[in-house]
């Protein structure tokens, strides 16, 4: 073969790769349509995984995993203590179960103490155990004797690492969560990055001069003058040219407030992403894709299927321009770009009350955090930073710590028809969760540890801000929703067992565990297996404090101003507001990164070698590629988990204080849980949960009258709420909506 011929060869591969990455979305179509039917013959009473593996062409574990309420007892029972285990017979092995060696047994643990509220009936205490590697104790009866409920002296167990082998993934196994490794490895785990800390910053951030531009009708908003546009296709040139034909050169912003010019051609397109992709980077003249400024890192496009951000730089000459959607900040709900123009205007104001130096920046997690830097103390314990978590640990918590609880019941968890579909939402609610967070160096809290503790020390760990491995029982009799998470097939996939008997080992926050010990119907039981204890702090209250306060101001114009049009604007405003902190707090977290980039289809030789080719023109092929963690020195993952972890308490089971009452899915009555949805929870009747408007309360925001059919996926259950919603309008206002 000669250098023409591989070249020709190296042609005809690229052909076959596109031809490929069209079935693959034609087969991506297919296997959803396939998943939604398992789930709806998962309703029938009689239904069996047995029967709809070999109609469905998939094995019993792949059924299981669509539809949870259809696997087979052996994979929920309980389990049995054993003194040793048998050698395994790959000969009798099922197929579709994993070998034992993937699902190891974790690390003997520490009887959590008992947490109850009040008088109730004890979960009966289990029978001793064979082994004493296998102690176990009802959290009722642990107070006897907690120092005795684990072996001090047993050799702890490491369970293996943490990333679940992507072949187990497909077959439906759920994944294994990383462990803290024994010894001198842990120990080097256990602390923080060398010279990596979040400080005070001591300059003012850059405003940037902004346009709003509604591409379906053409109207541009750029300070106090409004002109009408012909955008011809939409395209980015077009919109580059038309506005700059408009506007000052001088303005670096353009805000898509409504017609989602990046998707006019997505029929064209296997995949939304594509024909984002495709917009992107389609030629400009007189401009290119902008590659940064200074320490500027913000270059290159931004590839998102509904809120992308379009990066451009003049040719020859020192213009910037980023183009990005509105709706990153909030629903526009058809506002026109005046009234979101004033809504950014009103958010501006609000914020300057409390920070004479607030800036808004392109995205409502880019603002956040800044907003969040200065509150840092000039003077005290962290005047001089917050330390960043080592890498292994923010690893750690990026794979164990999940974010908000998302799970539908489908039948037979709940009827066939539903009385009614009340939607309960919890307002502003991870502002509720922010006035306590970890700080300093964690300490380190293995079973023995833990067993060796007092109770009034083990509640205390317990009610601190803690990230625990645990080992998990459901009671006996239990009827109600799933308490706890539990890794489930599939990257970062939870799901939340609420089978009596059922045991799983997983990782929960200080306020997950404390429901699941101190919750109204029956205590679960818990082993503390291994965790992270840190010292109580405050590092978010500040902020956090300011941006309420910024909320109420607004969600009180939203209410009481006489002008309508103010009123939606300071309403967008104050949605505005909790993107901040919703956003701020999720880019604590500091997933790894993965970047995203265009390569022309003339240059396919430059496309790094461990890219994944995720869409193409063609003129351009768009990939990414993941690069890990970066040295960000405002990475806590840690005050996310926190955040998080109290939040999803809070769906199950909270206090309010001044009303002398809880409100929550567990105060509900068995059977009437149809769903959560991060900080909804949707019923099948009314609750009396009170209502005063403030952050982490619950608001009655849906009201569909029944029999309603009960959804059996997402978007049937987005329809619903959305009906929902509009039917609990029309009742309040007598009117339409």
């Amino acid at each position: 073969m000669d250098s023409k011929a591989y070249t020709a060869a190296l042609a005809e591969l690229r052909t076959l790769r596109d031809e490929i990455k069209k079935k693959q979305a034609e087969v991506a179509k297919l296997e959803t349509e396939r998943a939604r039917r398992v789930t709806a013959l998962a309703g029938y009473e009689k239904a069996k995984a047995e029967r709809i593996a070999p109609a469905a062409g998939m094995s019993l574990a792949e059924v299981v995993a669509i539809a949870p309420i259809l696997a087979p007892d052996s994979l929920t029972a309980p389990e049995q203590p054993a003194p040793a285990p048998p050698a395994p017979d790959v000969h009798a092995q099922s197929v579709e179960e994993p070998p034992a060696a993937q699902t190891p047994e974790p690390a003997p643990g520490a009887a959590a103490p008992s947490m109850a509220r009040g008088p109730r009936t004890p979960a009966p205490a289990d029978a001793a155990p064979s082994t004493p590697a296998r102690v176990e104790a009802s959290p009722a009866t642990a107070h006897a004797a907690p120092a005795a409920s684990a072996p001090a002296a047993a050799p702890p167990t490491q369970t293996p690492p943490a990333s679940t082998p992507s072949s187990l993934a497909a077959a439906g196994v759920p994944r294994s969560l990383p462990s803290l490794p024994e010894g001198p490895e842990g120990d080097r785990w256990v602390g923080h990055t060398a010279n990596l800390a979040s400080t005070r910053p001591n300059f003012t951030q850059q405003a940037r001069s902004t346009a709003f531009l509604d591409t379906a009708t053409g109207m541009l908003v750029y300070r106090d003058q409004t002109v009408r546009l012909d955008l011809a296709s939409a395209s980015a040139g077009d919109i580059l040219q038309a506005v700059f034909h408009t506007v000052p050169e001088g303005v670096e912003r353009i805000y898509i407030t409504a017609g989602d010019p990046w998707h006019r051609e997505a029929g064209r397109y296997p995949f939304l992403r594509d024909a984002v992709a495709a917009w992107l980077n389609a030629p400009i003249t007189d401009w290119r894709t902008d590659t940064g400024r200074g320490k500027d890192r913000m270059a290159g496009h931004f590839v998102h299927a509904r809120h992308p951000v379009a990066r451009y730089q003049r040719e020859g000459a020192d213009q910037h321009v980023e183009i990005r959607s509105v709706g990153e900040w909030f629903d526009p709900e058809g506002a026109d770009a005046t009234t979101i123009r004033d809504a950014f205007v009103l958010l501006w104001k609000a914020l300057r009350a409390h920070w004479p130096d607030a800036v808004i920046m392109g995205s409502p997690s880019q603002t956040g955090r800044d907003l969040w830097t200065r509150t840092i103390p000039a003077r005290g314990q962290f005047s001089e930073g917050y330390p960043v978590l080592s890498e292994e640990l923010r690893g750690l918590l990026h794979a164990t710590a999940g974010q908000g609880r998302t799970e539908l019941l489908t039948p037979p968890a709940v009827p066939d028809q539903l009385p009614a579909l009340v939607e309960y939402d919890r307002t502003f609610a991870y502002a509720k969760h922010t006035w306590k967070s970890p700080v300093g160096t964690p300490r380190r809290i293995t079973a023995a540890t833990f067993a060796s503790w007092s109770e009034k020390e083990q509640t205390k760990a317990l009610f601190g801000c803690g990230h625990w491995q645990v080992r998990v029982t459901v009671p006996d009799g239990w009827d109600h929703v799933g308490i706890l998470p539990a890794p489930a097939p599939g990257e970062r996939a939870w799901h939340y067992p609420r089978t009596p008997g059922t045991t799983f080992t997983t990782w929960a926050g200080g306020p997950e565990v404390y429901t699941a010990l101190s919750n109204p119907l029956a205590p679960w039981k818990v082993e503390i297996l291994d965790g992270l204890l840190w010292e109580d702090g405050k590092p978010l209250d500040d902020w956090s404090k300011k941006l309420k306060e910024a909320w109420a101001s607004l969600s009180a114009q939203a209410d009481l101003h006489g002008d309508p049009t103010h009123r939606q604007a300071a309403h967008l405003a104050s949605r505005a507001v909790r993107s901040l902190l919703l956003y701020g707090i999720g880019s604590f977290a500091q997933r790894p990164r993965t970047v995203t980039g265009t390569t022309p289809r003339t240059a396919e030789r430059d496309i790094p070698a461990d890219a994944e080719i995720i869409g193409f023109d063609d003129d351009h092929v768009t990939w990414q590629r993941p690069t890990g963690f970066s040295r960000d020195p405002n990475a806590h993952p840690e005050w996310a988990a926190t955040i998080w972890s109290g939040a999803r308490a809070a769906l199950l089971s909270m206090r309010m204080r001044d009303d002398n009452t809880h409100v929550g899915a567990l105060h509900a009555p068995p059977g009437t849980v149809v769903a959560f949805r991060t900080d909804a929870v949707y019923l099948t009747a009314p609750q009396n949960w009170p209502y005063h408007g403030q952050p982490g309360e619950y608001l009655h925001k849906g009201h569909l009258t029944g029999p309603v059919p009960a959804p059996t996926t997402e978007d049937e259950l987005l329809a619903l709420r959305d009906a929902g919603r509009t039917a609990l309008h029309r009742t309040r206002t007598g009117g339409d909506a």
